[in-house]
């Protein structure tokens, strides 16, 4: 997949991937379609940030879903 490309699918494959890697209990309430292309550059940021680690302190899940709120439409 090329995220080097802005989409819509890009972006909700990105959120579906975050959502898996953090293991959110309330992955179901944030659906990707939720976001839009208009902040692609900060979700390809969390995107890799996610892909860069294997484990998530409680307060690094918590910032990162605080962050992913705050990108939602």
């Amino acid at each position: 997949m090329n995220l080097n490309t802005v989409s819509q699918e890009n972006v909700e494959y990105m959120i579906e991937t975050i959502k898996t890697k953090l293991r959110m209990a309330t992955g179901a309430a944030m659906q990707a379609s939720s976001f839009s292309t208009s902040n692609y550059e900060d979700i390809k940021d969390i995107f890799e940030m996610i892909n860069s680690k294997d484990r998530f302190s409680i307060s690094e899940v918590e910032a990162i879903v605080s962050e992913l709120g705050r990108l939602r439409n």
